[in-house]
């Protein structure tokens, strides 16, 4: 029985290559949160419009 030879360098260049994308991944910006902040201020518009409406009504 033969054992079959593994290139170590062939691992270790698609290691160094795994590594390289996670570091440009990591460098990447965070996405923006502005959308959020727009979805909670239109929530709490319309929750005080219908706590109004209520109590006006």
């Amino acid at each position: 029985m033969s054992d079959p030879q593994v290139d170590p360098a062939g691992n270790t260049q698609q290691f160094k290559a795994f590594a390289r994308q996670q570091e440009a991944a990591s460098a990447q910006e965070p996405p923006s949160r502005l959308p959020i902040y727009i979805g909670v201020g239109v929530a709490l518009l319309v929750v005080i419009a219908v706590v109004a409406y209520l109590a006006i009504g």
